[in-house]
């Protein structure tokens, strides 16, 4: 499609400009969420350097849609953002990419997600969303992009968050939680049919180094996927060949009790498409455990499937956190020294998903609250289960 540019000349376009080559500018405007006093300071900010736009007028212009908020028009952008600025929407029907401004609040929570919900509501990102078509994303990006340091592909519900806070505890670390920009990347071929298999390959690396943008030279960068994911091995694998990748974990009836407590979109049907996992017709009338075991049970086999791709290891639940000093930062070559290691185990010490709140172990209590129809269900996944335990053993 065509590159509709902003008009430069307008108040908005060259404020716009004009913050963008202002990294210092922009964090402080970032750290003001009331309306009065954002337009107050930048409207001051902004009559400085000659453009004509007063506190009023700033506070009276419209806000545009960014990533499902139908508030207005994105103007498209030529190039990416500077540091500080992430992708937070891949939108499909504009074929274009949005950015949101983190600043230096960056990647702390357990999900990207929450990230992006912070961040969305300042009033910067209310009133100067960046959108780039997905031309110009591919082509900003850089031509030996940056390979994560190690990726995290999980069965769900087995301490996949914990390790990514373990890993977020240092601050060298950068931990990208389940980024959705990127899992709608992974489903690009099953919404529209496309894009070809390398041309997937180029948009991950892309969203990669767009994720990437701003950390530290000398830090580490870690990404933690979606659990059906693993079913994109192939895909992440032709990305990031050299990359070494886990797969954790863990006893099936304790998955299928926390699922069955709330249940994960890829385990609702109708959010991705049942056949993806094997599931035929049938699945309509499948009981919800069931469901939801088979889901797991072929998210879990896909792994085994791309064992042969190389650069895997399995990682138990049971195992956590211990391991992450003794085998999952050595996997992903990283030698753990004392200042890490107790960061993580304080961050190991807190509830993965509620940071404020003391970690409680519960796989004693999912065990005795599973009924007749999880145990049933947990049928699906025990031989896949009992296979991923021996290859571990082994």
């Amino acid at each position: 499609m065509p590159l509709e540019l902003p008009v430069a000349d307008s108040p908005r376009e060259r404020f716009r400009a004009a913050l963008l080559a202002d990294p210092h500018a922009t964090r402080d405007l970032f750290a003001l969420r009331e309306p009065e006093e954002f337009a107050a300071a930048a409207s001051s900010w902004a009559v400085s350097r000659g453009i004509a736009i007063d506190a009023a007028e700033l506070a009276d212009l419209p806000a545009p849609a960014l990533a499902g908020h139908p508030l207005g028009e994105v103007p498209l952008q030529p190039g990416w953002p500077p540091a500080g600025w992430l992708p937070v929407h891949f939108a499909i029907e504009a074929m274009a990419v949005d950015w949101a401004y983190f600043g230096e609040d960056l990647l702390r929570r357990p999900f990207y997600a929450d990230a992006i919900i912070k961040v969305r509501g300042h009033q910067l990102n209310r009133l100067f969303p960046y959108r780039t078509a997905l031309d110009v994303f591919l082509a900003g990006a850089p031509a030996d992009p940056p390979a994560p340091d190690g990726l995290i592909f999980h069965m769900s519900r087995c301490g996949s968050t914990l390790t990514a806070q373990m890993l977020a505890a240092c601050p060298e670390n950068r931990v990208l939680s389940e980024p959705a920009p990127l899992d709608t990347i992974v489903q690009l071929p099953l919404l529209i049919g496309w894009p070809d298999g390398a041309t997937q390959v180029r948009l991950v690396q892309a969203m990669v180094a767009a994720l990437a943008q701003g950390r530290d030279p000398a830090g580490r960068l870690f990404l933690k996927l979606d659990s059906w994911h693993t079913l994109a091995l192939p895909l992440f694998r032709a990305a990031f060949p050299e990359t070494p990748w886990i797969y954790l974990y863990r006893e099936p009836v304790e998955v299928l009790v926390s699922q069955m407590r709330m249940r994960g979109a890829q385990t609702a049907p109708g959010v991705l498409p049942p056949q993806l996992f094997g599931i035929g017709p049938e699945g309509e009338t499948l009981p919800d455990a069931d469901y939801i075991a088979r889901v797991l049970a072929r998210t879990s086999e896909a792994v085994l499937q791309g064992w042969g791709l190389g650069g895997g290891m399995l990682v138990a639940y049971p195992e956590l956190p211990d391991a992450m000093a003794t085998r999952i930062l050595p996997h992903f070559g990283v030698t753990p020294d004392g200042g890490m290691i107790a960061r993580m185990r304080t961050a190991a010490s807190r509830d993965a998903k509620a940071p404020n709140a003391t970690f409680q172990a519960d796989a004693e209590a999912k065990r005795r609250e599973a009924g007749e129809a999880v145990l049933a269900a947990a049928t699906w996944l025990d031989p896949v289960h009992a296979r991923l335990e021996a290859m571990r053993a082994g």
